[in-house]
């Protein structure tokens, strides 16, 4: 396991929350959604905790796809950063083309891809850059130096943020929930059934 490594599969959306009149109510459940990293670069809120890191992305923009502005399904967990980088320009699904198969890291933190659409978004979000590389490749370092000398540290790296939301509370207030059954696999919910991994 490394902090670079994406998802061996399609992301399927384990919540359906709808019906709010406002993108932000959407913020705890894309949090949960992408287990807390953006949905593009991997890069993990506790790798950042200064305010405005954290952007609620409409893979398709708002502008062109006015329809579709608070639709969770259209929603992302991004990086202030990736989300900058992207703008208005439309991108390959990332829950669909930023996989394992399609994109690899190297230990010296140079980022490759395999399919054209994964191509087509590292390039558009810049994400081979000399400067995006240097990052991936110190926190590859740093990560294998925890792993193996601090584990409180790798832990406080590459664990969950202590701040899990209740989804199960923040349902009571949601218009309505088309996944309902998703709030058990929660984050929050397996770390009170002691069922959380230590990290990911």
């Amino acid at each position: 396991m490394q902090p670079y490594k994406y998802p061996d599969s399609p992301h399927v959306r384990l919540h359906g929350p709808a019906g709010y009149t406002a993108y932000e109510s959407y913020r705890e459940w894309l949090r949960d959604e992408f287990l807390f990293r953006c949905v593009y670069c991997l890069h993990r809120e506790k790798w950042g905790r200064r305010r405005g890191v954290w952007h609620i992305d409409h893979w398709l923009s708002q502008e062109e796809y006015p329809g579709q502005v608070l639709e969770y399904d259209n929603l992302v967990y991004a990086c202030a950063g990736c989300n900058l980088a992207k703008g208005k320009r439309e991108v390959p699904n990332p829950c669909s083309c930023l996989l394992h198969d399609a994109v690899e890291v190297s230990e010296d933190g140079k980022i490759e891809a395999r399919t054209p659409e994964a191509q087509r978004t590292i390039l558009l979000l810049d994400l081979g850059s000399p400067e995006h590389t240097e990052f991936r490749s110190q926190l590859i370092g740093i990560y294998g130096l925890l792993k193996n000398c601090d584990n409180e540290q790798f832990l406080a790296w590459m664990g969950y943020p202590a701040n899990l939301p209740d989804l199960a509370e923040k349902n009571k207030h949601c218009p309505r929930n088309t996944r309902p059954e998703g709030i058990e696999e929660s984050c929050f919910a397996l770390r009170t059934r002691n069922a959380l991994p230590d990290y990911y």
